[in-house]
């Protein structure tokens, strides 16, 4: 599961007719946690644009507004929470690294994973509008099996796609077909991840600092997101 991710610097994503909100402020996060905004480009109908979304999708068709965060491919297509999202609102959340917890006894110890570049990159998002008398649109990531590079901390990982295939997983028209060939894990040799502080833990902290390499500390531990769930 995808729990909590970073964005240092404004967004770089290129697009053609990509439309930017000249009043859509930007500052980087170093802790972004479920039901907070994040950045995302995404075509509500008017072509494609860079907005903010807020993290956890409440489907439409939910009577009780529970968040999902993460969306799992393996399902994505079968469960009615996501089909339709799938089908027909897709987008990207941009990121440049997001953290995963490996269990050891009791306790959690958090890594930080980014590209071997530390470019910017985005993940497969779906999206959703909920809501009666106030509407509220929301977005999940999806998440598919870990790599060689995160199995080790975590069976799963968020799909991260590459540049060339941003045009395919926007397009309302792509086969589901090639939809699905853009889920797979994103190899292992473009990935680099390194131990950081448990400090990480607390939706409080978000600086720079929390991403530095450092010796797992003592004494915190992971706060779990109630109602928010990978499906």
């Amino acid at each position: 599961m995808c729990g909590r991710f970073t964005i240092r610097t404004a967004p770089r994503v290129k697009l053609t007719s990509l439309r930017t909100d000249a009043d859509l402020p930007f500052e980087a996060r170093y802790n972004i946690a479920p039901t907070q905004d994040v950045l995302v480009v995404v075509d509500f109908g008017r072509g494609l644009e860079l907005t903010k979304l807020s993290w956890g999708l409440i489907p439409a068709r939910s009577v009780d507004g529970k968040r999902f965060i993460n969306a799992r491919e393996e399902t994505i297509e079968s469960k009615p929470s996501f089909s339709e999202s799938f089908k027909r609102r897709r987008c990207l959340i941009l990121a440049d690294g997001f953290y995963e917890w490996k269990r050891s006894g009791k306790s959690k110890k958090p890594y930080y994973f980014q590209m071997s570049d530390e470019s910017q990159f985005a993940f497969a998002g779906i999206w959703d509008s909920w809501g009666l008398k106030e509407r509220i649109t929301t977005c999940a990531i999806v998440t598919t099996a870990a790599n060689e590079t995160l199995e080790s901390i975590h069976n799963r990982m968020p799909v991260i796609l590459r540049p060339d295939s941003y045009d395919r997983w926007l397009n309302p028209q792509t086969d589901p077909a090639a939809l699905r060939e853009l889920l797979a894990p994103l190899p292992s040799s473009a990935m680099s991840l390194h131990p950081v502080s448990r400090a990480v833990n607390s939706v409080q902290n978000d600086g720079p600092e929390l991403i530095d390499r450092k010796d797992h500390d003592v004494g915190m531990t992971l706060s779990l997101f109630d109602g928010l769930a990978e499906a």
